[in-house]
């Protein structure tokens, strides 16, 4: 999959050209936020097996995305180390909590699994072309191709949480809701100043 068009991905508003300019003069930042972020998305993972253990296809597809998940930690863990980085503090993520906000509450409970899966494949999309920016804007080689492949994981990623909900609900449903959550982000992204020191 390419991922050069965010046509592709269906995101709405490109990543503000300053974030990758400043991203790349905050390398410690972004690897500490990158390795939290991963955290995350293992720890998300984990929450919609716990929450749905009875949704099989749930439980049968996000069990190896834990394990990936955390191996990525391992790998950005590895390269900050090789760096003499240190880890530091964990930061709060105002994009992803702000998508979490807009969940709807006034839905069917039935609902409620199509719209978390919409926020994970909405977090994985906007890494994936994060990444993609990393990978084509960094001085340095090892880590362009570092973040290549950090790039194409995510958007397997994306595309498996897309697949999952088409599982559980109709396409036409599934492509509805998709469309909704690209017009929350875009207003979101309004929102945030790039920031060079976050990954989202």
């Amino acid at each position: 999959m390419s991922t050069s068009d965010n046509s592709i991905l269906g995101l709405k508003m490109p990543t503000d050209p300053r974030w990758v300019d400043l991203a790349t003069i905050s390398l410690e930042e972004i690897l500490t936020d990158h390795a939290f972020c991963e955290q995350k998305a293992a720890t998300h993972c984990i929450s919609l097996i716990q929450r749905y253990p009875e949704n099989i296809d749930i439980v049968n597809a996000l069990s190896p995305i834990v394990t990936e998940e955390w191996g990525h930690f391992r790998m950005v863990w590895a390269e900050m180390k090789k760096r003499g980085y240190v880890l530091g503090k964990q930061r709060k993520d105002d994009y992803v909590n702000l998508l979490l906000q807009n969940e709807p509450k006034d839905i069917k409970p039935d609902d409620k699994l199509l719209h978390k899966l919409m926020i994970c494949a909405m977090i994985e999309a906007r890494s994936c072309e994060r990444f993609r920016l990393l990978s084509e804007n960094l001085e340095e080689e090892a880590l362009r191709k570092f973040y290549y492949k950090f790039m194409v994981s995510e958007a397997g990623h994306y595309r498996l949480f897309i697949d999952l909900a088409n599982k559980y609900y109709p396409e036409e449903k599934v492509r509805a809701a998709w469309q909704q959550w690209l017009a929350i982000e875009e207003k979101i992204l309004q929102q945030l100043a790039p920031r060079g020191d976050r990954m989202h």
